[in-house]
This record gives structure tokens, C-alpha cells and sequence, in this order.
């Protein structure tokens, strides 16, 4: 399988970014995927996820600000990001939630303060 994240860029404080991820492959549809983010220094953390039937979970970090959405027709997983924080800069990535896939480019996301 094949990632591609898209959508990322310069945004001030307060902004709103909206993520995509296209997947290859037929079996996207009955896997759950995530979005993970690397800031600068630091390790590959896990965002949220989403399970095939539609559940979604985040971390404390982004509850209430980020949302997690799928397109199975279209093998995409979306990431819609409001009320963004300097501490939100990182590269984010998707794959498969737990047992990775290989690991696309990822996209970065710069929040100025």
C-alpha cells in the first residue's frame, strides 16, 4: 500500500488546515487508519484514528479541535484541524493504525504563533 498526505502549509494561531491522505490498494476499506505527527526532535506520535465502521478516537492534545474522517469510495483518510497551536507544527503522516504499513512522505504543518 501507498500513502500520500497532502494539504499541509503556514498557518497563524487560530487557523484551520484540512489534511488528506490517498491510499492504493483495495483493502483501505476494512482497515483502521490513524494520523501520526513528528515534531521536530521528537518521536512519531499518534493523533487520532479511525476504525472501519466509522469510530473515532484522538488524544487529549486534539480533542475538540481536530476530526478524523474517512472516503472509503475514494481510499482517502482526512484530518480537518481548527484552532491550531504552535505546538500542532510537525510533519503528519497516515497509515494503518497499529500495524504500520510502510510510511509515506507525510506533510508538513507550521503553525506561527
Amino acid at each position: 500500500v501507498q500513502l500520500q498526505a497532502s494539504g499541509g502549509g503556514l498557518v497563524q494561531a487560530g487557523g484551520s488546515l484540512r489534511l488528506s491522505c490517498a491510499a492504493s490498494g483495495s483493502i483501505f476499506s476494512i482497515n483502521a487508519m490513524a494520523w501520526y505527527r513528528q515534531a521536530p526532535g521528537k518521536h512519531r506520535e499518534l493523533v487520532a484514528a479511525i476504525d472501519s465502521g466509522g469510530t473515532t478516537n484522538y488524544v487529549g492534545a486534539v480533542k475538540g479541535r481536530f476530526t478524523i474522517s474517512r472516503d472509503n469510495a475514494k481510499n482517502t483518510v482526512y484530518l480537518q484541524m481548527n484552532s491550531l497551536k504552535p505546538e500542532d507544527t510537525a510533519v503528519y503522516y497516515c497509515n494503518r493504525f497499529l500495524q504500520n504499513w510502510n510510511w509515506g512522505q507525510g506533510t508538513q504543518v507550521t503553525v506561527s504563533s
